[in-house]
């Protein structure tokens, strides 16, 4: 990955997260791992996030229902933030947590239903 993809990557996260929350989501990425925090923003931020053909509050409800599914909670909290701040509204995640709960389980729907509790209460 090249400085270009990095760069664009860390605008499209801030553009999802917030202006303000950006030092903040990449800080606790490198405190895990700097090469992490590189690669999370530059393909997923830089690559993924800014393909065409789906807009973000749609990728959003995506992200959102196959992390559920699939159990990632922290990767789960911040997507429903960024699902927030692009658009989506607290009934439609609510909805993705039903088709959660009909193909991977009601446990996978509450844990996300929980998390969208907690955003909403930070809003």
């Amino acid at each position: 990955m090249n400085d270009e993809q990095y760069q664009r990557g860390i605008d499209q996260f801030a553009q999802m997260v917030g202006e303000d929350k950006i030092d903040a989501l990449r800080a606790r990425f490198q405190n895990l791992s700097p090469d992490f925090e590189r690669t999370v923003m530059g393909v997923i931020g830089g690559e993924v996030w800014t393909r065409p053909n789906l807009d973000l509050r749609t990728r959003s409800l995506c992200s959102i229902a196959v992390l559920a599914g699939l159990g990632r909670v922290n990767a789960l909290e911040l997507n429903i933030q960024m699902a927030l701040n692009n658009g989506a509204t607290e009934a439609e995640i609510v909805e993705v947590f039903y088709q959660v709960a009909i193909y991977a389980g009601f446990a996978a729907a509450w844990d996300g239903l929980e998390k969208l509790k907690q955003a909403m209460e930070k809003r």
